[in-house]
Formats: C-alpha cells, structure tokens, sequence
C-alpha cells in the first residue's frame, strides 16, 4: 500500500482527457470500525475502480467519513459521563471542541481499516461532511429549499428517543417484535349507569386521553356516539365519536384517542379537533399534567397507573399482547410519539423528478427487483424531519429576531433584522445527518463553487451500497442531485447481498454471530478475505462461509507457487507470446475467452460468477494443463524452444496477473514487480480486453486430448497404478480427424498421463487380440491397454474380493441397525440419519467396486 500511497497512483490526473469514471463511497460513520458490510461493498467498489483504471480511465473513488451526529455525540458523552459530567454542564462550545477532539483521536479508524484491505481511494482529498465547504454547500442547500417553501417549521408528531433527547425520522426507528400485556379498562358514561370498555397496551397514556372512538358502522356502539364518559384517575369528561379508522374486531372495539401520544391518534384529533394534551417529559417522565403520577418514569406509571385501576375496579381483564414496537437506532431506548416544533422538508416536488429517472432508466437498480421498492416509497413520501436535538452537527442556519420574532434564513450568521435589533440568536437544533449525506456526490466534488472536478466527475458512475439505506441515502442523493446539479447523481446502484452469520442469522456482536473481517485479513490475508467475499457476492444474501475464505487462501498460494514456478524456471527472455505449439495456441485462446467472459461478468456487476471464472482458467487451464503441458519443453535440451515456451509463460503470467489485480492487488503487484519487464506497479497496467482472435481448433483438439488424458489418469487411478510405470494403449475411434489428433500429439499425453500409444484404429476388429484389456472411454471411442501389463491380475482379483466382502458385511450392519425398529425410535434423530446417511455410501461404494470387478474380471460371484 506504501507504494501506491507515495507514488499517488490513486489519484485522478487532472486535464487527463480520458474517460472520466467515478464513484463515491458510502461514507463510514466516524465512530465506525471496518465490520463484514463495509468489507464486501468496498471489495467490490475497490475492484471496480481498479479496474477503471486499468481500462485507461481518469478513475476517482471519492474518500471521506460522515460526522455521524447521533452516535459520535453519544461516544463523547460516555466520555463525559466517565468523569462524572455531562454536556449541559460544560456547555454548547466546549461540548463541540471535545467532539472536534474525538473525531481527530479516532476519526481516521476506519480509513486506515480500509487500506489494510487495499482499498485505492484518493485519500489526499479526503472529506468530512463536517468541514469548512462542506458546511457551505449544506447550507446552501437548506437555504434554497426554505427559499423555495420546501423546508417550514411546523409543531407536529415525530418519533422522540427519551435517551438521545432528539427527534428521528421514520427511517431511523427499528422495529421489534415485543411481549406485553392489554389491558381492558372500564370508562365509567357521565350522568349513567355502564361503562364502556377500551383495550391498551399503554395506560400511562391514557392521562393524555381526549376522546373515545368507536366505528360508525358498529352496531354495539352508535347510540354511545355523542355522548361522554368519564377519564379514570384524571376525571375529565371526554366525547365518545365515531371514526372510520376504528378497527371494530381490535380489541372490544372502542379506542382511547390520545392524540399528543399517538401518530394515527393525532390524525384523528385534528380531523375532530381534539385537545392535544402532552403528558410525558422529553426524557421519558410523566410531566405536571399527570398529576399524582408527575414525576414518574413512564415504565413505572405504567404500573402504578394500571394498579390504582385494578384497585377500584376499572380492570376487566389482561391478556398477553405481542406487537411492534419502535426503538431508536442508536441506543435501542423505546421511541415516543412526541409532538414537538421541528424544521420538516416536504417531499412531494423533490420525489417527482426521482421517481421518473428510475423509471425512465436514468437509474437503474442492480438487482432489479430493487427499483420496485425504491418506487413503491418514492410514491408514499411523508414530510421529513429535518431537525435533531444534538449538539453534534450542522447547526441550522436559521437566526431569530428577540425583538420581534422575526425567522431569518441564510447561508452566513446575519448581524441585524429588518427591525433594525441586532438581538439574534441561532436555532439550537442541527440537522439530520441524513440531509447532509444526501449532497454527498457533488459536494465532494466541490459545490456549491464550479470545479474541474465536479464538471469532469459529477455524476459518478455506479454507487454501490447496502439494502437498508435505499430510503435514507439513495432516494435522497436522487433527489438532491436532481434539484442542485440537474442531474442524477449515478447512473447504477448496486445493492450488495447481506452475508450472514454461518448459521443463516443477522450477524450481531450481541448476538455472538459476527465475523471480524479485521480478524480475516490477520488470519488468511487481505487478498483472500477480498476474494472470498466477493466469490460470495452473489444476488441473494449468503451465509459466511469460511471454506469460501480457506479457497481463497489456497487460491493465492496456486498463484505464488505458479509463478515461482514460471520465474526460476524460465530462461532469460521477455514475455512474448508463442504459437507453434499446440498447448500455446491452446492458453491463448482461452485466455482470450476468459478475458472476454471476465469483462462480460464485470460489466453486468456479477462479481460471484467473476471469481469462479477466474479460478477455472487460472487454476485448471493455466495451471493444472498448460504448465504442466509444457514442462517438457521448458526442461528439455532444445534451446530455441525453451526460449519460446519461456517468453509465452512470462506473457501469459503477466496476463494473469493483470485480470486478477483488481481482485487480488497486494499479491499480484508483489508477483508483477518480478516479471522481467520494465514497468511501474501493476495498476497501472492494462486490463486484458479480451479482444483477440479464439482459435476454436485449437481448443477443440485440446479439450479432445484432455478428455484423453483425464481418461488415463482415472482408470490408472482406480486400478492403483504406480504413476512412475508407463503404460502402452491402443486407441480405437472411428473418427479419422479426431484419431488423427490423439496421434499427432501422442508425446503430451505421455508426458501428461504416462501412457504410450501403441496403435490407433478405427474398430477393435483392427485392432486384432489385445489379450485381457482394460478400457479407458474417451469422447468418440476408447483406449485399451493389456491388464497384465499394468496390475498383477490375480492380487487385483483378491483385492476386489475382499473389499467386496467387507462392504456388503458393513451394509448388513447398517441395514440391520435401521431395521431395528427399537433403534429408529429410541436413537437420538441425528445418529439415526447418520447410519443412513453411511447405508447410502456403502451401496455406492458396493456398486462401484462390483462394476469394477465385472469389467475386469466378468460378473462378481
């Protein structure tokens, strides 16, 4: 990394007058620390920018961390609370110096994280959403929009976390499945006998009661309509009205209305105009309008309040109750609907031009089936709350007047109202860290100024993220890119699968199912935790695997041991291609093939597929055939020809190096740095195009011989030939043309498989008497080869025999064992399926040794 790093080859060239390419990466919390989402989804944006590069691109990959309002002001406050203090005690200023603090202390975490993995970002212009320009272009943006009327303040229900004292949207609520308790209480008519029953899951809200609902198609409930009952413990007199919203099989049908309490509640009273009466503190207490119960945390009202009813016979019954409920997604605290005066942005002008750019293309979702729930919110949009409670953030550019009221709105602090009184304060409330990463793609750029940058690299190319952040950042960078720049800030968004926990659940630190990616790179190395991730980097979540991480790593010792292999054995020459061999014209054919294919998978965002392509022609084609193919040459006393086949080993390792850069870049620029070439660091390379000429004969001979040889070598395999006897064959194939092939390059299947060929015809009655043959099938025809020669028949014959005996003694073992009926239902269910499971193998293992037998020796007595 130190050498990329100081020959700043991550950089883009300025006035290049290349093909700009971009992308900007999900800015990491700076509270963060690298976890398995980060590792995959900057895996794959690290290849893909790479390989931007490689294609002669003027590549970017925008660097920067988000400020992270909630969770880093929740870190400094731990700090605080450490030393026995709090924010209100220090104050606004000096609370912000120690966040400012913090941030520069671990601030910087994850991106050193980040380079471990390998990660080409252009960190000499790295971005903090809090810094001086940024702050700028935020301020721009809110300005604009309040000027246009989209942004307004407005006292209105929204989510309250009792922990964080702030306000979140929608988005930022989490929502659980909890077990609790309904409880069926008695709301005494006025001036009458008889009551009418309500069911809650929260009584404590029932202080803030202002009316009873009942449907107005209920049967049980019109002749109550208009009338009044009276509020338990708090003896207000309340209307009961009818509502269409009222769900009449819920519960016994009648609904308390708190409309202070209760978003859907709150909808009602305004249509009735109900009395909004709050009865909760903004940390989670009961306030002065509960009156015995002031004071109280909601959790303990709830109890008290619920037994002063039981006392005086207000409780008809309680019954279990399972139901969703909201909690904050930093600190897990139980959200309240809280109304409060915030700052909201309406959605409604900004939505319509994001929702036509995914229809019309503009944008598209990769997987697909994403744009379908992109735009199924899109067209539901509610009003955003725009403002938080923190101290940690962009402070809303917003100033009001002391002396008259007046609300000023400007990018800079002003020094005087209209009024003529330079009495101003600023609004203490700082803005959802949401809105400030929604300009991400073009504030990074430099907006609001006009740039080289921002003309060369705005929109970005493809922005590659997770699943749950589609609502909260995708649609708005959609929509800020479209209201600010005019235009869709990317033209891809790939949303990457979620790997799971080894056992299909949600990785969770709580939970005890996460994996450490920081721990992988430790253990097996960053090149093959990248691969590996990216080998299951699939379109549907996967589970970790650590075998998929295990092939990686061996993955990348074939590569070193291959060419370690091809340096210290080559001869002194330069890379350049060879065709006077079969085996040569052979590789670069499928070189060229895989190349092709490699862009293909690439340019359709398949990276899974990517990395099995990779390993079939790396490991199986280059490796395993055509290096071992041409050992003979490379070993042998012909000079001119070890020359040649050293120069097109040293042209096709350098090939190899380049497709697998991007995927694998620490190993191959360490393997690259050897290649006998003048050159600076691999990533400055091209990446193969693919683009040559195939040469189908080529391949189909070789595929042809292969089959030959992997034939040979299966049947000196099961009859346990020793691999130093050579053996002599005789081919028999009616095909002229193909027999022809196996002839002409009879030395590389000796040298591949050990094997003579003795004679090739075009029946067995050519053939004449080959005396007890054993028979190797190969595509169109077969290879014999006299038994006698290869085994001693007779303690082959023994041998079979026995293995034949002592497998059908395990199956009658097995096949008794689950016979046994007292077995099958008292043996424990795993030990039954693994005597199964081993009845099964010894049929197959019985098939396949009687076949064996039969061939050889006629049918098994």
């Amino acid at each position: 990394m130190s050498r990329w790093l100081e020959s700043d080859l991550f950089a883009p060239s300025a006035g290049a007058g290349r093909e700009a390419y971009a992308i900007a990466l999900p800015p990491p919390n700076v509270t963060g620390s690298l976890h398995m989402g980060h590792a995959l989804n900057s895996s794959i944006q690290d290849l893909l920018i790479r390989r931007a590069r490689m294609q002669g691109k003027n590549a970017l990959w925008i660097c920067g961390t988000d400020h992270a309002g909630i969770a880093t002001q929740n870190q400094v406050e731990k700090q605080l609370a450490a030393e026995g203090l709090t924010r209100q005690q220090i104050g606004r200023k000096e609370f912000e110096k120690r966040a400012w603090k913090w941030r520069d202390q671990y601030g910087s975490t994850i991106i050193n994280q980040l380079k471990r993995l390998g990660c080409s970002l252009d960190y000499r212009s790295e971005r903090f959403t809090l810094d001086e320009s940024y702050v700028r272009a935020v301020y721009r943006v809110f300005t604009a929009l309040y000027e246009k009327g989209f942004i307004y303040r407005d006292e209105y229900m929204v989510n309250w976390c009792t922990r964080c004292h702030t306000a979140l949207s929608d988005l930022e609520v989490e929502h659980q499945e909890c077990e609790d308790k309904l409880y069926y209480i008695r709301y005494p008519l006025k001036d009458e006998d008889g009551y009418l029953v309500i069911a809650t899951a929260r009584p404590e809200t029932m202080l803030g009661d202002t009316a009873v609902a009942v449907n107005p198609g209920d049967e049980r409930y019109r002749a109550f309509v208009g009338k009044q009952v009276v509020l338990p413990l708090v003896g207000r007199e309340i209307p009961v009205i009818a509502d269409g919203y009222v769900d009449a099989g819920f519960g016994t049908g009648a609904l308390k209305i708190t409309p202070a309490h209760d978003p859907n509640d709150f909808e009602i009273g305004k249509k009735h105009d109900l009395e909004e009466i709050n009865v909760f503190t903004s940390d989670g207490r009961i306030n002065k309008q509960g009156a015995e119960f002031a004071g109280l945390k909601l959790e303990d009202a709830r109890e008290q309040i619920s037994g002063r009813l039981e006392q005086e016979g207000l409780v008809e019954k309680v019954e279990p109750y399972s139901h969703s409920v909201g909690a904050c997604y930093r600190c897990g605290t139980a959200i309240e609907p809280y109304i409060s005066l915030q700052w909201f942005m309406r959605m409604d002008e900004l939505a319509a031009p994001a929702i036509r750019a995914v229809e019309n293309g503009e944008v598209s979702f990769v997987p697909k089936r994403w744009t379908g729930v992109y735009l199924e919110w899109m067209r539901s949009l509610r009003p955003w709350c725009v403002s938080r409670q923190l101290w940690w953030g962009h402070r809303l550019p917003v100033w009001y007047c002391d002396e008259c009221g007046q609300v000023i709105v400007r990018e800079t602090a002003p020094s005087t109202c209209k009024c003529g009184s330079s009495e101003l304060h600023q609004e203490e409330d700082v803005l959802d860290t949401w809105f400030s990463s929604a300009l991400w793609p073009f504030a990074t750029l430099g907006w609001p100024d006009a740039s080289e940058r921002l003309e060369e690299f705005y929109p970005t190319n493809v922005l590659v993220t997770a699943r749950d952040i589609i609502f909260l950042w995708v649609a708005r960078m959609i929509m800020m890119g479209i209201e600010f720049e005019g235009e869709v800030p990317f033209r891809d968004v790939i949303i990457n699968p979620t790997i799971m926990a080894r056992d299909g659940r949600r990785m969770s630190k709580s939970l005890g199912t996460g994996v450490d990616p920081l721990q992988l790179i430790d253990s097996f190395g960053a090149d093959p935790t990248r691969f590996g991730l990216l080998n299951m980097a699939s379109a549907q979540d996967v589970r970790f695997s650590d075998e998929r991480i295990e092939m990686s790593r061996n993955f990348c010792n074939k590569i070193f041991n291959a060419a370690r292999f091809v340096l210290l054995g080559v001869a002194d020459v330069k890379p350049k291609r060879a065709s006077s061999c079969l085996a040569d014209r052979w590789i670069d054919s499928r070189l060229t093939a895989a190349a092709a294919e490699l862009n293909v998978l690439l340019d359709r965002y398949e990276f899974s597929e990517a990395t099995r392509l990779l390993y079939r022609f790396v490991w199986n084609e280059f490796c395993d055939w055509y290096v071992e193919a041409v050992k003979p040459r490379l070993y042998g006393a012909d000079e001119p020809a070890r020359e040649e086949v050293s120069g097109h080993l040293l042209y096709l390792l350098d090939n190899v190096l380049r497709m697998l850069h991007p995927f694998m870049p620490f190993l191959t620029e360490e393997l690259a740095a050897m290649l006998p070439k003048e050159r600076g660091c691999l990533i400055d390379e091209a990446f193969p195009p693919g683009d040559g000429e195939r040469d189908p004969k080529a391949e189909a001979d070789m595929e042809l011989l292969m089959a030959v040889v992997v034939s040979l070598r299966t049947l000196r395999g099961e009859l346990r030939v020793p691999p130093s006897r050579q053996a002599a064959a005789v081919l028999v194939m009616e095909d002229q043309a193909a027999r022809q092939v196996v002839q002409d390059y009879a030395d590389l299947i000796e040298s591949l498989a050990n094997t003579r060929l003795a004679g090739a015809f075009g029946s067995e009655a050519d053939a004449g008497t080959i005396g007890r043959p054993a028979v190797a099938l190969v595509p169109g025809g077969k290879l014999l080869l006299p038994l006698e020669e290869l085994i001693d028949i007779e303690a082959e014959k023994t041998r079979l025999v026995s293995a034949i005996s002592k497998i059908k003694q395990e199956l009658s073992r097995s096949a008794a064992k689950l016979e046994n009926d007292r077995f099958v239902s008292m043996a424990p269910a795993h030990v039954v399926e693994q005597e199964r499971i081993k009845l099964n193998q010894h049929q197959q293992e019985l098939a396949e040794l009687e076949q064996q037998f039969e061939r050889y020796f006629g049918a098994a007595g």
